[in-house]
């Protein structure tokens, strides 16, 4: 229960009788003065409250009522906490508070101020009575002369009648007036120089020191005058278009739009320096806007792309205008920087009729849109390009080296085969040259970059197309792309024909099986599956295939089987190179491409692969003649290594013999002694961007040939002692013929074998010993030479007459090897 302070009175019962008495009917009696006097009273003091001065403000309650206005103890709490805060309450007017509106506006009224009447020299206006108060009225102004006073009389009027009365002298008409006095203003002269000149902005340079660039800019100065008439000049209204004229009416592409000068109106400019400058800043600023927001700047990529064209045409212009090579160039390079930048990262593919016939949301018809507009920009830039590379013309270069950058950089978008062709193309002529370089760096970055397989597979089918229809007539430097591949072994997966990951088969059946078994109550790796389930099943498959397919994702079996037919294209190329009956420069280039790729090869083909290559051994011997001496040794060289590199990997498992390769590497130690160059390297035209390797030398060759013969994975363990007896001998013999870098590696591999075979170490010495047969150093079998009928005595002959100490050295070294 609450306190009883806050318990209500109830109403007295006396007030009641009040209420009734006015209701009652009044009869007529007697007036009573007190009575009356009463009454008066208390009829004025209901006058309203708005006709009283002060408006009493309703105080507090008291008595049994006082326990209302008791103030609590959270708002004691307040009021000690901000106490300060309601101080002004003391302070307030409580008159004021109190005052009436009748009041308030008679107080306003008395207190408003009182204008002081104006005093003047006039007559009263009611004074008629004299002739001279007449005639100061008149004022002397013509009644028909309606024009305006000047502004300067009205101002003065406006001072005169704020200041007080006039003076004498204002008042007397042959004084001059204010406006009189001020003085007139002066035209601007014509002598006055009206250009002014404006310095430049400095630059910083590289040190970081600031360099004034000394050039000023000339800016016209306007005079009064002309700002007056410019002001009143008004431009005329172009007049409406009508229907006849509707179609000159420029558009975006070519049209002065963006705030920017007509293309035409740009390169039209008769001043070069001018016409340079405006296309410049135009370009500049474009390629700005539509990297900034390229889904909104279709018709600013036209626009970029018309500065490119070499005739310019406009609905107005119908004449067409010769653009300027630097521009045309500027915009060329221009475009391909921006399309580097804006190309999606995956293709764009037209929309079939049910796609365009679908409601889409208005996001996905603004992007298809967009997308469909960049493809249709450009495939225009690229003709352009194709255009100007074949008529040759002078922009024949920059076109090139722009459909190599987007065929390197942007390989996943559209119109990639169209590029590949005209670079492929390219590369179709006899000769060699820096254009020729661009374009096969080109495509040995898009091998190395090259992840899915697809475009190597498109690079090599146009390679191949390209050498048969020129008869295999091309420079030697195109095959040489093709080591870049990357094939199966390069991105870890398995050399399988079919697929591979295989299955792993083991207790797999057939459906046929699996439902037989699981009527035998018997386990299987299938469950039963209702039609629903395999509903689902297929489903959710398809819906997997989607997402690798919206996620870019290249599965292992899509890439092997892409794989797999570029290895069937490679090598068929190959293997017709090598069957050709007429020789060709192509062939280096092709033994070394099977060489690489040697483990990739099909087993079946082996056998006539050896073939081929004996075949060519021999035709390469007996064409030898002094004048290609050098190129006939590297092919045989290549052939054997070739031939070497088949067998070592999965042609371990053939019975195939290799002595003739080994007899034709005998037979060529000789005559690869009486070379002047055997160590120097081959000259190139090819200048690589990717990688610079030094493509290696017939002392390479041949020494890489004689470890691949000698390497324990080819000879086995059971090398025998008259072959390395007979290679040892003739190497020695043609250090004699050999410079001291190819002596020392001749040198160090005799070393190895005599350290591989003990019995060689009985030819280190020059003492008798009774041997079988005699030596015979011309033959080329070594094992009708009879190496161990002789000794190393080439070895005193390096070490006592050699002019090198490093050859010395090792042949003394060599001598006197003992075993340990």
């Amino acid at each position: 229960m609450g306190p009883k302070g806050k318990k209500r009175a109830a109403p007295a019962p006396a007030q009641r009788p009040a209420k009734k008495q006015k209701v009652q009917s009044g009869k007529p009696s007697k007036p009573d003065p007190q009575k009356t006097t009463s009454q008066n009273k208390k009829s004025k003091g209901k006058e309203k409250a708005f006709e009283r001065k002060y408006i009493a403000i309703p105080s507090a309650t008291t008595g049994d009522d006082a326990g209302d206005s008791e103030v609590s103890g959270e708002d004691e709490g307040l009021l000690q906490e901000f106490g300060k805060a309601v101080n002004f309450l003391s302070s307030l007017d409580h008159n004021g508070l109190a005052r009436s509106k009748k009041e308030t506006e008679r107080l306003r009224q008395l207190n408003k101020p009182i204008r002081k009447p104006r005093v003047d020299d006039l007559p009263s206006v009611d004074s008629h009575g004299s002739e001279s108060g007449s005639d100061s009225w008149n004022s002397e102004i013509d009644e028909s002369d309606d024009e305006p006073p000047s502004d300067d009389v009205s101002i003065v009027t406006e001072e005169n009648s704020a200041g007080g009365p006039p003076s004498p002298d204002e008042l007397d008409s042959d004084a001059e007036m204010p406006y009189e006095r001020a003085p007139r203003k002066r035209k601007v002269s014509s002598e006055i120089e009206t250009h002014r000149h404006i310095p430049g902005l400095p630059i910083k340079l590289s040190d970081g020191r600031i360099q004034a660039t000394g050039k000023m800019t000339v800016a016209s100065v306007r005079s009064d005058d002309e700002d007056e008439d410019s002001e009143e000049y008004v431009q005329p209204q172009p007049p409406p278009i009508e229907a006849s004229n509707a179609s000159n009416v420029e558009d975006v592409a070519t049209g002065a739009r963006f705030g920017r000068p007509a293309v035409v109106d740009v390169v039209g400019n008769r001043s070069r320096k001018a016409r340079l400058q405006g296309a410049k800043d135009q370009i500049a600023s474009i390629s700005q806007e539509i990297i900034a927001d390229p889904e909104n700047s279709l018709g600013l990529l036209r626009r970029l792309h018309t500065f490119s064209l070499e005739k310019i045409t406009t609905p107005s212009h119908p004449e067409p205008i010769t653009n300027d090579l630097v521009i045309r160039k500027l915009a060329i390079l221009s475009q391909l920087a921006v399309f580097k930048d804006i190309i999606p990262g995956y293709r764009i593919r037209a929309l079939t009729d049910k796609e365009k016939a679908e409601k889409v949301s208005q996001m996905v018809a603004r992007t298809r849109e967009w997308e469909q507009g960049l493809v249709l920009v450009y495939q225009s830039f690229l003709r352009s390009l194709e255009a100007e590379l074949k008529a040759k013309s002078e922009l024949a270069d920059v076109a090139l080296k722009c459909m190599c950058t987007l065929a390197s950089e942007v390989t996943h978008f559209n119109f990639r085969v169209n590029l590949m062709t005209c670079i492929v193309a390219r590369l179709s002529k006899k000769t060699w040259d820096q254009s020729s370089d661009i374009c096969l760096n080109t495509l040995i970055r898009i091998f190395r970059d090259d992840l899915s397989g697809v475009p190597s597979l498109e690079v090599v089918q146009l390679l191949n197309r390209m050498i048969k229809e020129r008869h295999y007539n091309v420079h030697p430097e195109v095959l040489t792309c093709l080591l870049h591949l990357r094939l199966k072994n390069e991105l870890g997966v398995r050399a399988s024909d079919s697929k591979v990951d295989k299955e792993d088969k083991t207790n797999q059946h057939s459906k046929g099986k699996a439902a037989a078994r699981r009527a035998k109550g018997k386990s299987t790796n299938q469950p039963h599956l209702s039609k629903k389930a395999k509903k689902a099943l297929k489903e959710k498959k398809e819906i997997e295939q989607e997402v690798r397919e919206a996620e870019a994702e290249i599965s292992k079996e899509e890439r092997a089987r892409t794989h797999t037919e570029t290895l069937k294209l490679l090598f068929v190329l190959y293997f017709q190179i090598l069957r050709n009956p007429r020789p060709t420069s192509l062939l280096p280039a092709a033994l070394t491409g099977i060489s690489k790729f040697a483990h990739l090869v099909n087993i079946d083909f082996f056998k006539d692969l050896m073939q081929v290559l004996k075949n060519l051994i021999t035709r390469e011997s007996d064409e030898d003649d002094s004048d290609d001496r050098e190129s006939h040794t590297q092919h045989r060289l290549l052939c054997i290594v070739t031939a070497f590199e088949l067998l070592s990997g999965q042609g371990e498992a053939l019975n195939i013999d290799l002595g003739d390769f080994v007899n034709h590497l005998y037979s060529i130690i000789l005559p690869a002694s009486l070379l002047p160059r055997i160590d120097d390297t081959p000259e190139t035209e090819f200048i690589s961007g990717i990688r610079i390797t030094k493509p290696p030398t017939i002392a390479d060759m041949l020494f890489r040939a004689l470890t691949v013969v000698f390497s324990p994975r080819t000879s086995g363990n059971t090398t025998m002692p008259w072959r390395s007896a007979a290679f040892t001998k003739r190497l020695l013999i043609a250090s004699l013929n050999w410079s001291p870098s190819v002596g020392l590696r001749a040198l160090d591999f005799v070393e190895s074998l005599i350290i591989k075979d003990p019995k060689l170490e009985a030819l280190l010495s020059t003492e008798d010993r009774s041997v079988d047969g005699v030596y015979l150093p011309e033959v080329d079998d070594p094992q009708l030479s009879h190496p161990f009928g002789t000794s190393f005595f080439e070895l005193l002959q390096l070490q006592q007459r050699h002019y090198d100490s490093r050859i010395r050295e090792a042949a003394r070294r060599l001598s006197s090897y003992i075993r340990t």
